[in-house]
């Protein structure tokens, strides 16, 4: 999926709305030393609307670009998990423990014989 870049009107729009401050962490910014960013990653499903974007400081900026690539791989593992991109991790085969000589040699158990939950009631006893 390609990346979708916020149009020039609409940086603006997003610069002119958190009015010189980082809208993350509330730190004055100077002129040009903010970034606009994406709240929900294209990858995840954003838009490059204004309600989609926040203009941050470059310390904001790092930290949720690392959270936002821990998420965008975790979907990816989902998706590659659920069309069959990736197989489920194999049971180890293994020969197992050997029989004892005391298990070949032991009985099955008898089977109980069947019993009643309850008791029919006599009608005229009643």
């Amino acid at each position: 999926m390609s990346r979708l870049e916020f149009s020039r009107k609409t940086k603006a729009a997003i610069i002119a709305r958190a009015a010189g401050k980082c809208e993350a962490c509330e730190a004055a910014l100077k002129p040009g030393g903010g970034e606009v960013d994406h709240i929900l990653p294209c990858a995840l499903g954003g838009e490059p609307t204004i309600a989609n974007g926040r203009l941050i400081c470059r310390v904001c900026h790092a930290g949720k670009t690392a959270n936002d690539i821990r998420s965008i791989r975790k979907a990816d593992r989902s998706r590659d998990k659920a069309t069959g991109a990736i197989a489920p991790k194999q049971k180890i085969p293994g020969r197992g423990f050997p029989i004892s000589q005391k298990a070949a040699a032991r009985q099955p158990k008898q089977q109980l014989p069947y019993r009643a939950l309850f008791k029919p009631v006599d009608e005229r006893n009643v």
